[in-house]
């Protein structure tokens, strides 16, 4: 009954983490790094074509970003996770592959200019995408699943995002069960449209995020409203544009809630009739996600708007732009106008054409709305950059950069030590994770030294026994000494056959009979012959 560590440890992206109970392989998330790499991840502990499960806290590319790369090199089992995340995913997922090819043609096009013969390959397809969009059980909150023999489930809602859920997991073997409890990212109570963080009451072992927890959001519950009808009122005021880069699932539908009650109010004087432009296809999408997932998932104040047959995130004056001709007309209107695209941290997508328009302008403002992690150009910009690289292109900073304070979709420190103080009883150990390096290690100090809570913070590679409650390896760090990225490529796709192939091999046996796997190692001799060097 084992728990490895893999991704999001003294790290906020990336999040993996897996369980083998009962000759079961599992992964609970399976995210993509964003921002710097501090250290290396030690590669999963079986074959991708080996995990039989995986558990999907919510949709965010951190936490489910590398599905369809297990997809690809072979995995073939079941993904359970929550209707909404489920329908989230459909969408989001199949973005990223759109990302990942469209970034390996432009890498390409652009190796061919410089006489580089090198191609890049997207790390997935559109096709690994589907293919394991495939593989989802939606489920409901609060119902107890029976994966398997010895593994059971529940999904509980967290308030981070929509459909997001910490994971109680009951593990049963040789007669000995554990209960596990996986946080998910834990939400920030009284945010718009989502309900508060549900707590869990038991568990024998907790793994928790902690990226929000060296801070405190303000005491006072901020007028969002307010503070965004003032940064819209200046910027019009002086004819330029409000550039807004939002997450394209979540963050923005909470600004198109604020939004409609200030197209509603009237807020705005002498400019009650501006557009708002949502340039994010998948944004659009999942609007209606949003929609579909309303009378599960909306907190009590959005569901009142609900049930008087309004929409709480639609308006007068809201324009979805689909396609990229579209996208590219709103910078050629001199209307001034509010824009809101993804990606949240500005690393991909169309928000960088966005900021190419505008930056250079001082009458526009790019106004921040979510976290930026390091190393990203959207931190490099909350941070005073002078000038920044956009498609080869220097651009001058010259707009005004501004951040909206105190909106933020996860806990802060106190909203973390109240879920984990919920539990009635002290867990036997509380694993802190998906935190900054030294937020991981102070917070995992502040839940032992103040609140008497058995916490550790693990590193990448560490591994620990749940059936006898004890750690069979401490990893030690491993800085990354340079940038990395997941491997990619033709060979990486054969290599990825190669561990799918013995993958099964090493399943045969005691499930084949001998004729089969004297069959099966005819055709593996034959394809051997036929393609030997």
């Amino acid at each position: 009954m084992k728990l490895v560590f893999v991704g999001a440890d003294h790290e906020v992206t990336g999040s993996c983490h897996y369980l083998e109970v009962a000759g079961k392989h599992i992964l609970v998330d399976y995210g993509m790094e964003q921002g710097v790499n501090v250290f290396e991840n030690v590669p999963l502990p079986v074959a991708e074509s080996m995990i039989d499960y995986v558990f999907l806290t919510h949709a965010h590319v951190d936490h489910s970003g590398l599905l369809p790369l297990l997809y690809a090199r072979g995995f073939r089992g079941q993904i359970y996770t929550t209707d909404a995340t489920a329908d989230l995913c459909s969408i989001m997922l199949r973005d990223c592959a759109h990302i990942q090819s469209a970034e390996a043609e432009w890498k390409n096009r652009k190796a061919k200019r410089s006489a580089n013969n090198a191609v890049v390959e997207p790390l997935y397809t559109m096709e690994d995408a589907d293919g394991v969009i495939r593989r989802f059980v939606p489920c409901h909150y609060n119902t107890i699943v029976e994966v398997c023999e010895g593994v059971k489930i529940r999904f509980t809602d967290i308030g981070h995002l929509l459909g997001s859920a910490s994971i109680e997991v009951w593990l049963t073997e040789d007669g000995n069960t554990k209960k596990i409890v996986f946080s998910g990212d834990i939400g920030n109570k009284h945010q718009p449209l989502l309900k508060d963080p549900t707590p869990t009451k038991e568990a024998d072992y907790v793994v928790m995020e902690s990226t929000y927890g060296d801070r405190l959001h303000p005491k006072d519950k901020l007028d969002y409203v307010a503070e965004l009808t003032k940064v819209l009122q200046e910027t019009l005021d002086r004819g330029g544009n409000v550039v807004i880069p939002s997450f394209a699932v979540g963050r923005t539908q909470e600004i198109l809630y604020f939004l409609r009650k200030i197209k509603v109010g009237r807020l705005v004087k002498g400019h009650e009739d501006f557009p708002v432009y949502v340039d994010s296809p998948m944004a659009v999408e999942a609007t209606g996600v949003f929609q579909e997932n309303r009378w599960e998932c909306f907190d009590d104040e959005a569901m009142e708007f609900v049930k008087e047959g309004i929409n709480p995130i639609a308006f007068s004056g809201l324009k979805l732009s689909i396609t990229s001709e579209e996208s590219k007309a709103i910078n050629f209107d001199e209307t001034p106008k509010v824009i809101i695209s993804a990606s949240g941290m500005c690393d991909a997508g169309r928000i960088r054409h966005h900021l190419k328009h505008n930056l250079w302008r001082p009458e526009c403002t790019i106004l921040f709305v979510g976290y930026q992690s390091v190393g990203t150009l959207g931190r490099a910009l909350v941070e005073g950059a002078d000038e920044v690289k956009l498609f080869g292109e220097t651009v001058s900073v010259r707009a005004e950069i501004r951040k909206m304070t105190g909106l933020s979709g996860h806990a802060d420190k106190e909203g973390l030590i109240d879920w984990i103080r919920a539990f009635e009883e002290k867990p036997k150990k509380v694993f802190v994770v998906h935190g900054e390096d030294s937020v991981c290690t102070g917070f995992a100090e502040c839940l032992k030294m103040e609140y008497g809570q058995r916490a550790y913070a693990p590193y990448s590679g560490t591994e620990f026994d749940l059936a006898v409650n004890k750690f069979t390896y401490e990893a030690a760090p491993v800085a990354v000494q340079k940038k990395t990225k997941p491997a990619t490529g033709v060979f990486e796709r054969l290599l990825a056959s190669a561990r799918r192939l013995l993958a099964l091999v090493t399943k045969s046996e005691g499930v084949m009979t001998n004729k089969d796997m004297a069959k099966f190692a005819d055709q593996i001799n034959s394809l051997c012959d036929k393609w030997e060097i």
